[in-house]
């Protein structure tokens, strides 16, 4: 089996605790249905980045569309990963998955 990182851009949180609730029980039955496929349940990003580019010189703020999370998953192929990633509640706030296949070095 391959790893595979399901990188999250957009999104919107949660305004009330309630909605807070919600979204938290949606992830964490997403995360319980994915068994031995889940590697990192990962993290959310804070909107705080730097880039630094091929010349050395850092600068504020990500390039591109900002990440705001990430989750590591194992599966046999990148449409098997892309399919698991289909449950995830990311979506259902406004956010994007992407998904990319890593390799071993």
């Amino acid at each position: 089996m391959t790893e595979f990182v399901l990188v999250y851009t957009g999104g919107s949180y949660p305004e009330t605790e309630e909605e807070n609730a919600q979204i938290m029980e949606a992830w964490g039955a997403w995360m319980g249905s994915l068994g031995d496929a889940l590697v990192n349940g990962g993290n959310p990003f804070t909107p705080q980045a730097k880039t630094i580019s091929p010349d050395g010189v850092v600068a504020d703020g990500a390039v591109g569309t900002p990440a705001t999370g990430y989750s590591v998953i194992k599966a046999d192929s990148l449409d098997e990963a892309a399919t698991l990633a289909k449950g995830c509640p990311h979506w259902r706030h406004g956010g994007h998955i992407s998904v990319y296949e890593t390799f071993q070095m």
